[in-house]
């Protein structure tokens, strides 16, 4: 599974989405299950990136298992419990089934 966050450099609403992510990836014991990507929207490479994916806004994150995109939070992650339970549900899942 794999977590990408868009962000920009200086966006201080995009650092706390990363470090939120990254956190609680931690705390959950899921660092091993689970790969975090940035995507620094400020560069010509991430703004490729981000309109490959339709990212608009940051911080923008997306949830992939297996190439699929199964759970998008535009705007961040309101609270780590919403990731938590979306993540819990994508470990047992299947890989196609969409989840948020």
């Amino acid at each position: 599974m794999k977590i990408s966050v868009y962000g920009k450099d200086g966006c201080d609403a995009c650092k706390e989405m990363r470090h939120k992510v990254e956190h609680s990836i931690e705390r959950w014991g899921w660092k091993e299950k689970v790969a975090l990507n940035y995507i620094d929207m400020s560069t010509v490479e991430g703004m490729a990136e981000g309109a490959f994916n339709d990212v608009f806004r940051v911080p923008t994150v997306i949830v992939e298992k297996g190439g699929v995109h199964v759970a998008r939070y535009d705007g961040g992650v309101g609270d780590s419990r919403d990731l938590k339970a979306c993540l819990e549900r994508l470990m047992d899942d299947t890989a196609g089934q969409r989840v948020h």
